[in-house]
């Protein structure tokens, strides 16, 4: 300890004026989900599906494309490291599945030492590749032998200097991690290890399943500090059809990681579908607004009006939708005195 305080006395006093300070505006690699030059974390219980998503991220970004786009923009090279699955049976299987530019998908050789975030071949690859997206998964792996990521001490200068390289060359590292099991936390206080790993990130995204809906998975904004949150999105993953990406979801983190999911929403748009057309047809634009109103999307009012078979007519002044006869479910909705889906959530649904 004196060793530490007498090596601090001995570095010389510099300030930074900050009048001096060039201001710069921050650039990104998925707006407001991942930036550039700084350290992103993807959290989420094992088999929820973080890798496969941010695989077929990378994959996209390879090819000049975005994840639900089909505009073109510059390729990215991506560097990969991996600890938990095989590159030649697992990775190579999942980028060529997710139709990745595999020349544009490099990997540290670690046959004979494994890398680090303090490893000097981590900074020499960007530097050497040019690479803009870097990938740890998972961050426990990538540490350091010696390092106890649950100590605040040891962790915090380990993510200062990995966020120091992503801001020289303008790189965006994503670090992969588990949540751990604890309930009734705050959902970024749920990763493994320290606070100081989701401290040092600027922005942390949780991946979590959809219970109501096992085949959809939804990644939401836990913390954003260079950018407002950005909305939900969803991806399915299916035995039979693989990845596919959805686009914005209605879902409110802390009800998808206590296993609630986006029941909520579903049943309000039903239930305002029900209470808007129970008087009749009614335009289609009347009924968006009023669920968006409500917090409720397009998305999700679609899925309901299929769900409750309501009828679509195209008038001189645009789309209207109206109840079949003898809707089964408005009855239902009838006899259990069901309240507009705005008073539920104002009393708590």
């Amino acid at each position: 300890m004196n060793e530490e305080k007498n090596m601090q006395q001995d570095i010389p006093l510099k300030l930074i004026h900050m009048d001096e300070v060039e201001a710069t505006d921050t650039k990104w690699l998925w707006y407001p989900y991942i930036p550039y030059g700084k350290i992103t974390i993807i959290q989420g219980d094992p088999g929820e599906g973080k890798t496969t998503l941010v695989l077929h991220l990378a994959a996209a970004l390879t090819r000049g494309k975005m994840l639900g786009s089909e505009e073109h923009q510059e390729p990215v090279t991506v560097i990969y490291q991996t600890a938990e699955d095989g590159l030649t049976d697992t990775i190579k299987q999942r980028l060529i599945a997710a139709n990745a530019d595999c020349s544009r998908v490099l990997v540290i050789d670690e046959t004979e030492q494994c890398v680090s975030m303090t490893d000097g071949r981590l900074e020499a690859a960007i530097q050497q590749a040019n690479a803009k997206l870097v990938i740890l998964d998972p961050i426990q792996a990538y540490l350091g032998a010696a390092v106890d990521m649950h100590r605040a001490n040891e962790v915090r200068p380990i993510m200062a200097h990995l966020g120091n390289i992503a801001e020289k060359y303008g790189c965006a590292i994503v670090l992969i991690g588990h949540m751990n099991k604890s309930s009734g936390q705050k959902a970024s206080y749920r990763g493994l290890g320290s606070i100081d790993f989701a401290a040092a990130a600027r922005s942390v995204l949780i991946v979590a399943r959809d219970r109501e809906s096992p085949k959809i998975r939804v990644m939401i904004h836990a913390k954003s500090s260079l950018a407002p949150e950005g909305k939900p999105v969803a991806f399915e993953l299916d035995k039979g059809n693989g990845f596919r990406y959805l686009g914005e979801y209605d879902g409110d983190l802390n009800e998808l990681l206590s296993g609630s999911g986006g029941k909520k929403k579903s049943k309000l748009a039903e239930e305002l579908l029900l209470s808007e057309l129970e008087a009749g047809a009614k335009a289609q634009k009347d009924i968006l607004a009023k669920a968006e109103e409500c917090g409720i999307s397009k998305r999700t009012m679609v899925a309901a009006k299929k769900a409750l078979g309501v009828q679509s007519e195209k008038k001189s002044d645009g789309w209207y939708w109206s109840l079949p006869d003898n809707n089964a479910r408005m009855q239902a909705c009838k006899d259990n005195e069901s309240l507009h889906p705005c008073t539920l959530e104002q009393e708590g649904g």
